[in-house]
Parts: C-alpha cells; sequence; structure tokens
C-alpha cells in the first residue's frame, strides 16, 4: 500500500496541480481491487497527503522519500508493475498524461529496476 500511495502522489504533484479525479481513481482502485478491499480508505487518503505535504513543502527530499518507499518493492516484479500500472493511470486521470508526469513514472521504474519502455512511450 504505501509503494502505491507514494508512486500515486508523486504522479499527482507531478504537474503542479493536485486533480480531484486524481484522488479519486486512487480510491477507486483501493476501493474495487480485490488485493486492497481491506485496507482502510481513510488510511490511504491519510498516508496521500502526507506524501503530497510533503512533497509540496520540500519536491526533493519529498521525492526521495517516496522512491525510498516505492523501491522497497524493487525485489518484487509483480508488485513493482502493479506500482507502474496505477501510477500510469493516476497520469491519465485527469485526462491528459502530461510529460512531466511521464517524467516521474520513468523515474520510478528506474527505482523499480524495470524498463520504461513497458509503460511510457
Amino acid at each position: 500500500m504505501e509503494a502505491l500511495v507514494a508512486g500515486s502522489a508523486l504522479v499527482a504533484i507531478a504537474d503542479g496541480v493536485i486533480d480531484s479525479s486524481e484522488r479519486e481513481r486512487l480510491i477507486n482502485y483501493f476501493s474495487t481491487s480485490d488485493e486492497m478491499k481491506g485496507i482502510d480508505i481513510n488510511t490511504v487518503l491519510s498516508r496521500f497527503q502526507y506524501y503530497t505535504n510533503r512533497l509540496q513543502s520540500d519536491f526533493m527530499l519529498g521525492k526521495a522519500e517516496g522512491l525510498r518507499a516505492i523501491g522497497k518493492m524493487r525485489s518484487k516484479p509483480d508488485a513493482a508493475r502493479l506500482i507502474v500500472r496505477l501510477c500510469c493511470a493516476i497520469g491519465f486521470a485527469d485526462g491528459e498524461f502530461s510529460p512531466v508526469e511521464k517524467r516521474i513514472v520513468h523515474e520510478i521504474c528506474q527505482e523499480l529496476l524495470l524498463n520504461p519502455a513497458e509503460f511510457v512511450s
């Protein structure tokens, strides 16, 4: 959960605006995913707020903290791919997957030792 939320926050804030559709996409994922249904949505939203606040107060330190949480999934390829797929979905949530959001997804892929070309063209 932590890596999914951290990645979502990084992508959501990448373009400078956290669109409500991005937050709704995150909530929808945790509400409908069989693997995540048992997780309290308030915990998800609290952690999302935590990461977005960190990113807004100091982007570089917040980004480092988010990437550290994401990097913990490096040895779990299925989980790593899920993180990137959710991040892409968050990027597309507002109708535009902007270049800056794609760059963040690219960095997330690098952190997870995945090929960014699999996810972002």
